[in-house]
């Protein structure tokens, strides 16, 4: 983790939010390449889920709902984590976390932490009884600070789409099945935040609710668990680090008849990346009780009204960018010299080309702004001419650039430049007026 960390604040990936100033715990900024990533995994995952399926259609629903939506889904109620301070040394943990398992009895955690010692001093027996801790951030809505203005930041972007539903259903003119999805933010009071990007008090989501029929819901689990494993590996995530947790009846959240993780072994353990959980009809059910609206299905075809099940895939965009730069990370010796790489997937790479003139001198920068005007409008392109030919190399090779174009003193001769491969280091001399074809056939090659 320490070198994962260290890379992606020097190479510009992720920085502590307002760090000037100490920080705040749970909050990062993307950098320069960190937000490239993000903005790729999250274009990745609108063409899979979405552009791919005829059946699924977007929104981007408010951060800020009315609060009776929350009352609704229950989570003023229930959407709490387990607390414990250490009597000794002051410090606060998540129940669970101390433990080592999940349950919603906060007896058992008393029972079972006894004996155990706090992470954090080393004194035995010195927590104090578990208990709950509300998640939501509270605000208010308007100029008076009152209980009637109480409002939340949502903790999850279903909550929108479950309010929607009906003007979505009415306006895309879908039947049964079909999926709302949406990006977006989330915000959650966790109790302790940790692991780099990982646990963290902002996050952003990426999450379909896939209505179907109730007798459609073992089916649809299903294959909404293999679609998810298949995506993340088509990322490049190694197989190997990948595995499926299926969650005890103590496990599930309130309303799940069932619910599975895909965990990714992190250098901190194997967590959860991506959840799916069959969410029943609960949210419909409960969403129309409180509102007071009709949120059944007619069925035109069997002249059938039913509260439609829902299954939900989702995933944060943090978690799966942390495994992906884990599972990118790579090192190895070249002429007497560690090299570092990232061997991102061309589709999620922050930069897939470069462009490097061998010096500032105009007659090349001339041919390499030219070659970068070529071929900047099809792919993200950094122009670099500073340092030597290899610390650019490096730097590159650092941020996970597929391929780099070196524009030479024979290029003014020839009309050709050398392209480099990442992972190979292979080196080929291509015609400049076929650079475009070239890169294609490269990038679509890795």
């Amino acid at each position: 983790m320490e070198e994962l960390t260290s890379l992606t604040k020097r190479r510009g990936f992720v920085f502590q939010s307002s760090e000037i100033y100490g920080g705040l715990a749970g909050f990062w900024d993307y950098g320069p390449y960190g937000v490239e990533l993000a903005n790729n995994i999250k274009e990745s995952w609108w063409r899979a889920f979405v552009w791919q399926h005829a059946n699924i259609v977007g929104l981007d629903s408010a951060i800020i709902q009315n609060p009776k939506l929350w009352q609704a889904s229950g989570h003023i109620d229930t959407f709490v984590d387990p607390m414990i301070d250490c009597k000794n040394c002051k410090h606060r943990f998540r129940a669970d976390h101390v433990a080592n398992f999940e349950t919603k009895n906060l007896k058992e955690y008393d029972k079972a932490l006894e004996d155990k010692a706090c992470p954090n001093c080393g004194k035995v027996g010195m927590f104090t009884p578990a208990r709950t801790f509300q998640m939501m951030f509270k605000t208010y809505v308007g100029p008076v600070e009152d209980d009637a203005s109480i409002a939340y930041l949502r903790p999850e972007t279903a909550g929108g789409i479950f309010a929607q539903f009906a003007s979505v259903l009415e306006t895309s003119r879908q039947k049964i099945p079909f999926g709302i999805a949406q990006i977006g933010k989330a915000f959650r009071n966790e109790i302790t935040p940790g692991d780099f990007i990982f646990r963290v008090r902002e996050l952003e989501q990426m999450e379909l609710e896939y209505f179907i029929r109730p007798e459609q819901q073992e089916a649809e689990y299903k294959r909404w668990r293999k679609f998810c494993m298949d995506w993340l590996l088509s990322l490049g995530l190694k197989k190997a680090n990948l595995t499926f947790h299926e969650h005890a009846d103590d496990e599930r959240a309130h309303y799940a008849a069932a619910s599975v993780d895909i965990n990714y072994a992190y250098p901190f353990g194997s967590k959860e990346l991506y959840g799916i959980a069959n969410r029943t009809d609960f949210d419909l059910k409960q969403q129309g009780k409180a509102s007071g609206k009709d949120l059944s299905y007619f069925d035109t075809e069997t002249n059938e009204k039913f509260i439609p099940y829902v299954i939900e895939p989702s995933v944060g965009v943090g978690r799966l960018a942390l495994a992906l730069i884990h599972s990118a990370y790579h090192e190895e010796e070249v002429n007497g010299e560690k090299r570092v790489v990232l061997q991102f997937h061309p589709a999620i790479a922050p930069v897939k080309v470069a462009v490097l003139p061998l010096s500032k001198k105009p007659e090349l920068s001339k041919v390499a702004h030219e070659v970068f005007g070529a071929i900047s409008s099809q792919w993200r392109v950094e122009y670099d001419e500073t340092q030597s030919i290899g610390r650019r190399y490096r730097r590159q090779d650092e941020i996970g650039t597929p391929l780099c174009i070196t524009i030479d003193f024979e290029s003014l001769e020839d009309k050709k430049v050398t392209i480099r491969h990442r992972d190979t280091l292979k080196q080929v001399r291509v015609p400049i007026a076929d650079i475009a074809k070239h890169v294609t056939e490269q990038l679509s090659g890795f």
